[in-house]
């Protein structure tokens, strides 16, 4: 038995976890914010990486890590982190979804040849987010910060290259390089070649290393793991395999799916994301999930999403007829980035709040049906789905979601997955290391406990409910999936 700890760098939060190597056992927990605020009070666009290391010190307080023999390292995707050639930071990292950049992810669809070229060269089209887009933005708005930037970094291997003393070798993972916007998770590659376009010269890029290989030691003799991001890490915590997705419900949604080779999507539906063993994840994502809910919460003068769940208890699936297309703040699967919300089926009859209450849970996952149909209209299977997110815990998306998707869906108790995905890794590199594990074969640690949800009996009706979405959404707005 040996012990590990996985820590998550969260845009709020640092989370540790200190396991058993064996088991996947929980011994300890450590957590601490991220003293950073924008002047809103808000989520900032720039942070100070050194505010990343103050929650991290903080969180790990208290003799958290005694005993522990190496750490795993999951943080934030997409945070770029700018380090000049003397190792310094040029200017705090660009975090988040960071809007200023839509015009510059614009500019690099056209600059390379449209979208179709982005999703054959790396597999994703450039979105505001990506830190190739940052890299753009960067160059066109403070062109003397990116002259100096000579080193490009995400949160994960800024921290992974700080707990082992800055050396010269800088590390990432697969699944971290694959959210870059400049490495191909087909091919396996940096794309410098697009770093350049978008940054204006060449600039160096970590190494990426092997799921099971360990990043370094510290001078104390800690070993570190290669890291990755936060999806990646917690899909690896979750435990998910072939057959599996993941559904996650925040106010926007995302669907991924482990598969076992990458998928090139013209359309720019499909994200083409490298997981943390060496597999693939590809994520489709919608605008609308929870901000539905609570958008037909305020329209009902409700307090809370758990008041619209039981009021969507009392109406019955298909909810009298009612149809409600979510895509109220546009929608990006399918792509229709102007569209409005659209309610259909009224007559008097449906005309109740229970019913618009059942319509909101319906309509918001229908969507995400249709997200997964898009990935299984791509080869990938679908046989269980996870579902995350505080929304999962309502009845009404619990009662529903099983025959809407098609499938078993697991609701696993609240848990720090990404941190546990962490400490996965770092208890694979350590068993890799000292000859204990296969370096192709991850630990086998217990899965997540929680609620296994089955369509049974309610499978046709809820198939019944979805062909219902589909008619409406083709009648609105035909062809959006062609």
């Amino acid at each position: 038995m040996g012990i590990v700890a996985g820590l998550d760098s969260s845009p709020d939060f640092t989370r540790i976890v200190v396991c058993d190597t064996d088991t996947g056992a929980v011994l300890r927990q450590g957590y601490a914010p991220h003293p950073v605020e924008s002047p809103d009070g808000g989520r900032p666009s720039d942070v100070d990486p050194q505010a990343w290391l103050l929650s991290l010190g903080e969180a790990a307080g208290g003799g958290l890590l005694e005993g522990v023999q190496a750490i795993g390292v999951s943080a934030q995707q997409n945070a770029l982190v700018p380090v000049d050639a003397a190792g310094g930071t040029v200017r705090p990292a660009m975090v988040g979804g960071d809007k200023r950049a839509q015009v510059a992810a614009a500019d690099l669809i056209d600059a390379l040849g449209g979208r179709e070229a982005w999703a054959q060269a790396v597999g994703c089209v450039p979105q505001a987010a990506q830190p190739v887009t940052k890299l753009r933005w960067l160059a066109k708005t403070e062109p003397e910060n990116a002259a100096r930037t000579a080193v490009l970094l995400q949160a994960h291997d800024w921290l992974v290259w700080q707990l082992l003393g800055r050396p010269v070798r800088r590390t990432t993972d697969r699944g971290g390089a694959s959210s870059t916007g400049y490495w191909s998770a087909a091919g396996g590659v940096y794309r410098s070649d697009l770093v350049e376009l978008a940054l204006g010269h060449a600039a160096m890029l970590p190494e990426v290393i092997g799921p099971s290989q360990a990043a370094g030691t510290t001078p104390e003799g800690l070993l570190i793991s290669a890291g990755t991001g936060e999806t990646m890490a917690a899909a690896f915590g979750l435990g998910i395999g072939l057959g599996d997705a993941v559904v996650s419900l925040g106010a926007s949604g995302s669907v991924m799916a482990v598969h076992p080779e990458a998928l090139m999507d013209g359309s720019g539906i499909i994200t083409s994301l490298a997981d943390a063993t060496g597999m693939h994840l590809p994520v489709v994502t919608t605008l609308n999930a929870v901000r539905t809910l609570r958008g037909t919460a305020e329209l009902l003068s409700l307090p809370d999403l758990e008041s619209l769940s039981d009021l969507a208890m009392k109406s019955t699936p298909g909810a009298h007829g009612l149809v409600l297309l979510p895509y109220l703040e546009g929608e990006r699967t399918p792509n229709l980035p102007h569209t409005a919300g659209t309610l259909s089926g009224l007559r008097r009859e449906s005309m109740k709040p229970e019913h618009l209450a059942r319509a909101a849970f319906e309509g918001m996952l229908c969507g995400l049906a249709d997200a997964l149909d898009v990935l299984r209209g791509r080869g990938v299977e679908v046989r269980r789905v996870f579902l995350l997110g505080a929304a999962a815990e309502l009845p009404a998306v619990q009662a529903a979601a099983p025959s809407l998707f098609g499938a078993q869906v697991v609701v696993p108790q609240p848990a720090d997955y990404a941190a546990i995905g962490a400490a996965r890794q770092a208890a694979w590199a350590l068993g890799a290391t000292q000859g204990t594990l296969d370096p192709r074969t991850p630990p086998l640690w217990q899965g997540p406990a929680g609620q296994v949800l089955e369509p049974g009996d309610e499978l046709a009706v809820g198939q019944a409910v979805r062909q219902q979405f589909v008619s409406v959404r083709e009648q609105t707005h035909p062809g959006a999936f062609r």
